[in-house]
């Protein structure tokens, strides 16, 4: 497939360490992948679910040891440990080195080693980075075919550079205790060893797409972020786009696939998705900055997901998806998850494997009780979602007028406010955080830091990070508008005030208003807050001008104990924080005082 030096040395030299049975190249085409989905069934890999009703569809189960990205078992291996930071987990490289060659010499014997060529982004676009999977899994392969562009194509376009992300992934023994998920950003390469789940294994995502490329972002002039990107037409025909970062939890992909409120859809309003969790950003020649998707799927989690929470989502699962730790429906060879009806099937396989019984789920133990695992997954093409935006396929990314970040808190965020400048709103994105919501998770209400989602993606220390987003503030000519949401905020018997979900585009709606010049806004301590006239609430039951007045409320006291919060993280994250985050720190506080 291709004379490339730089990439047939580096596989010969990871094939004499893993010594695979054969070599296989995947090129993209459909019938190999057909046969590779035909050899996973009989091997019992993967299971073929009803093609009348999921055509083209199949589940696979995971060990029951690994079924969700590992923090702890995930290191950035930099020369130096400030490098790499305080939030990343840091082992030298000869030494991280030296430890996975004793793990992968001889872990691909009596196995086939797969070698997939794959784009992030559409081949051969300005935005475009190539990288190489060698992987022992046909899961991880058909996988990337659904979440990368894979194939010849990308050999042609990456020619005989050696500019391409290495990445070595065997299932071996999947020993929880010698797992690993290793970045090298110097070296462009990662490695990912004794795990099968797919946020450990697929490296064009977490490893590639936010860790590596953010690094890249950074020596590059560009941003790789944890970011959904939407598309706002108007009745006039008029595109206007946004980009937004969420911790888990806090409704990104409920965003990303918006339905609009029926006010809106009858005037003519629609929301096109772009991407679902991440973004490369590049500074255009009209001095904007321009937004890809680099993911050709969609990798969601499968609970919760459901006709009413996100029918978008669950409409692109409908054909050619890959099931990963759901309920196995044995009546009819389908899915279920909880959540998705209330529907439970009789006769079904939980997650585990294992025969499940409905009546025995308890919610305070859902990892032994459930049919589908908490965090189980599809894997969908892009392409099958119904609001999908044509730039999408285009490549050349669409320009955004809003950044907006968004955390989970009870009291002290408002529902929107809007930063002052472009260094406020990197201080706003630096201090993002969410409140944990469950006792399984911890005590009530304890804050996370969450910093523009990122603090388990960034392929390089944190300090470092806020002081790329503050250069590139000055680098763009034409900067977005940077805002903070919150949908989460709870009344005095703790149920939310604001309704979320479709009616989020209300909020959308002010942001994009703001970016156009058309509201006025009141100046406060934390950013500029909304006139409560100026969201609309037509339509919406039990919500009052009050209300929006209850939901714009800045707390002081609050917003003070965080002040405290917030200068012991950074302190965690130690010397490399920007003295320019400390002045807008401390310019907060005395505004709070005053």
């Amino acid at each position: 497939m291709t004379s490339n030096k730089y990439v047939l040395n580096w596989i010969d030299e990871m094939a004499a360490m893993t010594k695979p049975d054969k070599i296989v190249w995947i090129d993209g085409s459909e019938e190999q992948a057909d046969r590779l989905r035909d050899e996973a069934c009989k091997t019992g890999e993967m299971i073929k679910l009803n093609e009348e009703k999921l055509p083209g569809c199949y589940l696979h189960r995971t060990a029951v040891n690994d079924v969700a990205r590992v923090e702890d078992r995930t290191f950035i291996c930099t020369p130096t440990k400030e490098e790499a930071g305080n939030i990343n987990n840091w082992i030298a490289p000869d030494e991280m080195y030296a430890r996975l060659k004793k793990l992968y010499t001889g872990s691909m014997k009596g196995k086939t080693m797969y070698v997939i060529p794959y784009s992030m982004s559409v081949i051969g676009s300005p935005f475009a980075k190539y990288g190489i999977e060698l992987t022992d899994s046909i899961y991880v392969v058909l996988n990337m075919l659904i979440m990368t562009r894979v194939g010849t194509k990308v050999m042609e376009a990456l020619g005989d550079s050696p500019d391409y992300v290495k990445g070595l992934h065997a299932t071996a023994d999947c020993d929880p205790e010698n797992r690993y998920i290793v970045q090298f950003p110097q070296d462009n390469t990662i490695m990912s060893v004794n795990s099968a789940y797919g946020g450990n294994v697929l490296l064009g995502k977490k490893c590639f797409a936010l860790r590596i490329a953010s690094y890249l972002g950074r020596k590059e002039n560009w941003m790789a972020e944890h970011m959904l990107i939407l598309g706002v037409t108007y009745p006039d025909g008029s595109k206007h786009y946004v980009t937004a970062a969420f911790p888990s939890a806090c409704g990104k992909t409920n965003l990303a696939m918006l339905i609009p409120p029926k006010q809106y859809l009858e005037k003519g309003y629609k929301i096109e998705t772009v991407g679902d969790d991440i973004a490369w950003l590049r500074i255009g020649q009209d001095g904007r900055l321009w937004a890809v998707n680099p993911e050709n799927g969609f990798f969601g989690v499968a609970p919760g997901t459901n006709e009413k929470s996100n029918p978008n989502a669950l409409a692109s699962t409908r054909k050619d998806t890959i099931f990963t730790n759901v309920c196995h429906n044995l009546d009819d060879n389908t899915v279920w998850w909880e959540g998705l009806n209330d529907n439970p099937p009789h006769n079904a396989i939980n997650w585990k494997g294992e025969k499940w019984d409905y009546t025995k789920y308890d919610k305070a133990d859902k990892i032994n009780t459930s049919g589908a695992h908490p965090n189980s997954r599809f894997t969908a093409k892009a392409e099958n979602c119904p609001c999908l935006s044509d730039e999408f396929y285009k490549g050349a990314g669409v320009p955004v007028e809003a950044i907006i970040f968004g955390g989970r808190r009870a009291k002290t965020a408002p529902l929107v406010y809007q930063s002052t400048s472009w260094q406020n709103g990197t201080f706003v994105g630096s201090i993002m955080a969410s409140e944990t919501t469950a006792a399984a998770a911890g005590a009530i209400g304890v804050v996370r830091r969450d910093p523009m989602a990122m603090r388990p993606f960034v392929g390089y220390n944190m300090g470092d990070y806020w002081a790329h987003w503050l250069k590139m503030g000055n680098l763009i000519p034409n900067p977005p508008k940077i805002f903070h949401v919150n949908w989460f905020r709870t009344d005095a018997e703790g149920h939310f005030i604001w309704p979320g979900f479709g009616d989020n585009m209300r909020v959308l709606m002010w942001i994009l208003g703001r970016c156009e010049g058309k509201y006025d806004a009141d100046l406060s301590p934390i950013g500029y807050l909304p006139k409560a006239e100026d969201i609309n609430i037509e339509g919406l039951n039990g919500i009052t001008r009050d209300t929006i007045r209850e939901l714009l409320t800045i707390d002081k006291q609050s917003w003070l104990d965080d002040v405290a919060h917030i200068r012991e993280f950074y302190a965690f994250v130690g010397q490399a924080v920007p003295h320019a985050l400390y002045d807008e720190l401390d310019a907060l506080e005395a505004r709070l005082k005053n």
